[in-house]
């Protein structure tokens, strides 16, 4: 009788991480804020040892910075840092969907459709968090479709370094239905096996997230 694999438990380190990507990502820990390591250990349950690696792995993401003498804060967000990070998606995440769409099979569509409805029923719901999730999954369930791991690698971590952002834009409800709208008209690319109408639709996608965010944060930026 064959026995069915047993899920691995979260390490105390990946619980922490986990904890400090949400709390960045609901603005629990805002910009420019300092993480004080014994607090994040009393509120996931663990000593401060796994907690300062979780520190570290956030600072390789860009999402944490580390100051001398004063320890970790939450990085700050600046216009020109999204602008070179998305710039860099935009080449890598080209090669990627060039390269993934003909592999594309009915399959992995039902799981891109699926993650779109989750978007939509997210977005129905405000429900930040729930949307984010969902609209990860509906674009690596594109871009992931083939055997590039380097590629891959590289697009997750500029993700990564960019969730506060992400987050700040989908907290605009009008945004939400922007991004429900453009995940159909990417769908749409993909049913129709259009690869050069689904770079455009997923360059347009990023591109109006960019425009979006820059006009939040350039202004915040400017001297008073």
């Amino acid at each position: 009788m064959s026995r069915a694999p047993s899920r691995r438990s979260p390490t105390a380190q990946e619980h922490a991480v986990d904890w400090l990507r949400a709390a960045i990502v609901s603005g629990e820990l805002r910009p420019g804020r300092k993480v004080v390591q014994e607090d994040v250990a009393e509120a996931v349950g663990a000593s401060v040892v796994p907690v300062r690696e979780a520190l570290r792995v956030l600072e390789q993401e860009g999402q944490l910075t580390y100051l001398p003498r004063r320890g970790y804060v939450v990085t700050e967000l600046r216009i020109e840092d999204l602008e070179e990070i998305y710039e860099l998606r935009a080449i890598l995440e080209s090669r990627a969907a060039r390269r993934a769409l003909p592999a594309l099979d009915e399959e992995a569509l039902a799981r891109i459709d699926a993650a779109a409805r989750d978007c939509v029923d997210a977005a129905v719901e405000g429900d930040v968090a729930a949307e984010l999730a969902a609209n990860r999954r509906f674009h690596f369930g594109i871009l992931d479709a083939v055997e590039r791991p380097h590629t891959m690698r590289l697009i997750r971590l500029l993700w990564d370094a960019t969730e506060a952002y992400r987050a700040l834009y989908y907290n605009l409800p009008a945004e939400r239905q922007a991004a429900v709208d453009a995940h159909d008209r990417i769908l749409d690319a993909l049913r129709s096996g259009d690869v050069e109408r689904l770079v455009e639709e997923l360059d347009e996608h990023r591109e109006r997230a960019l425009a979006v965010l820059r006009e939040i944060l350039e202004p915040a930026a400017a001297p008073r």
